[in-house]
């Protein structure tokens, strides 16, 4: 498959997001400028490999086998496999709900968390894409990024908050409070590759309340402390696949 092409077919992926879960060919050809010849083409290849699925009414929404790339990537990923144990300790010891996300471009997924309270709220369910520019957990990750790579992202408002960077670089923690979801304070920290490049990053999330009666000092080291344990085995697993390459 050409470049060309790659990218088309991609492009049609990218379509599809949580304000617009389905897509009529002829939204498609209007949104892309796809002549109807090509575009046909490509649902075809989609549907076959099960990324997109017919609808009714004539739609297509993304299919079975997006699924179960993200069981693959969840069996295959060393860093979320060895993060559920730190994620239930944070959750048995403090209230609200612990996660790890991972980051591409601009954005940054949960991949896993755990929460001992069921009624716990919590901006960042599983998969849900949310920007790198707000919460605790983008400005962790933020922080380790190169400056040019943080101008690219931040665009106008980087000089506005590249002090506070500096400071989470320096501690190694990022706190924000309501930046995300109002009344919520989220605590995370950064987990790193060997070179010092984020990974992702790991935080626990709670109500304003519960985080004013807490002792804040033991819920920074074990946020820092559980991310640096992942950040080891991430780094550990990856020397491990390169030896054996």
């Amino acid at each position: 498959m050409s470049g060309g092409s790659g990218d088309r077919l991609l492009s049609i992926l990218d379509l599809f997001t949580e304000d617009r879960l389905a897509w009529s060919p002829a939204e498609m050809m209007t949104a892309l400028g796809y002549a109807r010849p090509t575009l046909y083409r490509y649902l075809k290849l989609l549907k076959e490999t099960g990324l997109l699925a017919p609808l009714p009414g004539g739609r297509f929404g993304l299919g079975p086998r997006v699924v179960e790339l993200d069981f693959l990537a969840r069996a295959s990923d060393p860093m979320v496999a060895s993060s559920q144990a730190y994620l239930d300790a944070l959750a048995e010891r403090f209230p609200g709900t612990a996660f790890l996300v991972q980051w591409y471009g601009s954005k940054l997924l949960c991949v896993a968390s755990a929460s001992r309270d069921a009624n716990a709220r919590t901006s960042y369910p599983r998969g849900r894409p949310m920007p790198l520019t707000t919460g605790a957990a983008g400005k962790a990750i933020l922080a380790r990024l190169p400056k040019r790579r943080q101008d690219a992202i931040l665009g106008a408002d980087a000089d506005g908050i590249r002090a506070g960077l500096r400071e989470i670089r320096r501690t190694g923690l990022a706190v924000a409070h309501g930046e995300v979801t109002r009344g919520l304070v989220g605590t995370a920290a950064p987990i790193l590759e060997a070179g010092g490049h984020p990974l992702g990053a790991l935080c626990v999330s709670m109500d304003a309340v519960q985080y004013a009666r807490l002792d804040r000092a033991s819920l920074e080291q074990a946020v820092r402390a559980y991310a640096a344990e992942i950040s080891d085995t991430a780094r550990r697993a990856e020397t491990l696949q390169l030896e054996q390459v």
